[in-house]
């Protein structure tokens, strides 16, 4: 069903003999701004408006969600993401808010891993691991990006070329991803990788939810279904064991729906190490939606689908204030929650999860679906 769903999908992209004044119409649902110059090379916002009227916006620097807006159940608008006013912002702010997350999207252990009997050394940036690709990661660089012209939603395509080495990750890469908005309120996220030496890729986005709108309060309410009948436990500096743990039994299991923080400060090793939620689910994959958040003040809904293996939930548990968003909010301790589909985490270092590998002539495509409804 998820496959044909996905499928389905990617054939609406295509607009087949539509009239000049649908695709003028679709053309103007595209808003291009310029936002700021980084490193010489310039930053536009995009403003992606569907049917319905309601949008998104996103950022060539770092590939940036910045800005969600959609109903309530009673038809209020407001936006459900983290991410800043300002380019100046966007540029001294937490480079992760809405961000494309690659070379290897979350944890290396000891920022080294081994291909083909070469040890790779990558920049230390999170205890003694690497995390998101490191501190020059896709999350900070400035895409290339153009409007999508024939696309049956308003889409943006962002294009980035990682050098060989860069980051210490071999081969250069070629990097797309397609955002798409939907009039059924969905976010797509079409990624797509090349290579020209062997190497290792992990890609997701790193958008910060909150339903009722940051600002409103913490995340801990919001009721949390996650079809995933394992996870993968991790050390005391945040790296998996290798371990594939039924989540039965224990406080993560969200197979049937629980609030976020109905178990989150219970006396459980994997709480005790996170600071609450911040681990890799091993996802089930056999339903049509692989999580469901459901927000019961406003009834806003998220859904997320994906093709990927993994489904990493953080619930801001570092989150404190410091860093001041949209509007002048203070996103504080567990004020949004982060859903990243994608491979677990440190696999180039364990042989035993899926590979990461991408080999030259091999083309890494994935897609991730972020729905938004209200009940």
């Amino acid at each position: 069903m998820k496959k044909l769903y996905l499928l389905t999908l990617a054939f609406a992209g295509i607009m087949v003999l539509l009239p000049s004044c649908y695709q003028t119409k679709k053309k103007e649902m595209v808003k291009q701004e310029f936002y700021g110059t980084h490193k010489g090379k310039e930053v536009f916002m995009f403003t992606l408006t569907n049917t319905p009227g309601n949008i998104v916006k996103i950022t060539n620097f770092g590939g940036k969600i910045n800005w969600i807006e959609v109903p309530d159940r009673n038809g209020n608008k407001a936006n459900i993401t983290f991410g800043y006013d300002t380019f100046e912002g966007t540029i001294t702010g937490d480079m992760s808010y809405g961000s494309i997350v690659g070379r290897y999207a979350n944890r290396i252990a000891n920022a080294k891993f081994t291909l083909d009997g070469v040890e790779y050394t990558l920049p230390v940036n999170n205890g003694p691991n690497t995390l998101h690709g490191g501190p020059g990661g896709w999350h900070s660089v400035v895409w290339d990006a153009e409007i999508v012209k024939d696309s049956e939603f308003p889409a943006v395509k962002l294009t980035y070329i990682s050098p060989d080495m860069e980051m210490g990750f071999p081969g250069t890469v070629t990097a797309e991803v397609v955002y798409s908005w939907t009039d059924q309120n969905e976010i797509v996220m079409d990624y797509k990788c090349t290579t020209d030496k062997k190497t290792v890729i992990n890609v997701t986005n790193h958008a910060y939810f909150n339903l009722k709108g940051p600002g409103n309060g913490d995340i801990l309410d919001h009721v949390l279904t996650l079809r995933a009948s394992a996870f993968t436990p991790v050390n005391e500096v945040m790296i998996p064991t290798g371990e594939i743990r039924p989540v039965a039994g224990t406080p993560f299991d969200f197979t049937t729906p629980h609030t976020i923080g109905e178990r989150i400060g219970e006396n459980y090793d994997q709480l005790i190490l996170g600071r609450g939620y911040d681990h890799n689910f091993v996802l089930d994959n056999t339903e049509p939606v692989d999580v469901e958040v459901h927000e019961l003040s406003t009834g806003r809904v998220l859904e997320v689908i994906t093709d990927q293996p993994g489904m990493q939930l953080y619930t801001g548990n570092f989150l404190d204030g410091t860093r001041i968003g949209h509007g002048g909010v203070a996103y504080t301790h567990r004020s949004g929650f982060c859903l990243e589909s994608g491979h677990f985490p440190d696999s180039p270092n364990h042989p035993g999860f899926p590979t990461t590998v991408l080999n030259p002539g091999e083309t890494f495509t994935s897609r991730t679906v972020y729905r938004f409804s209200a009940r």
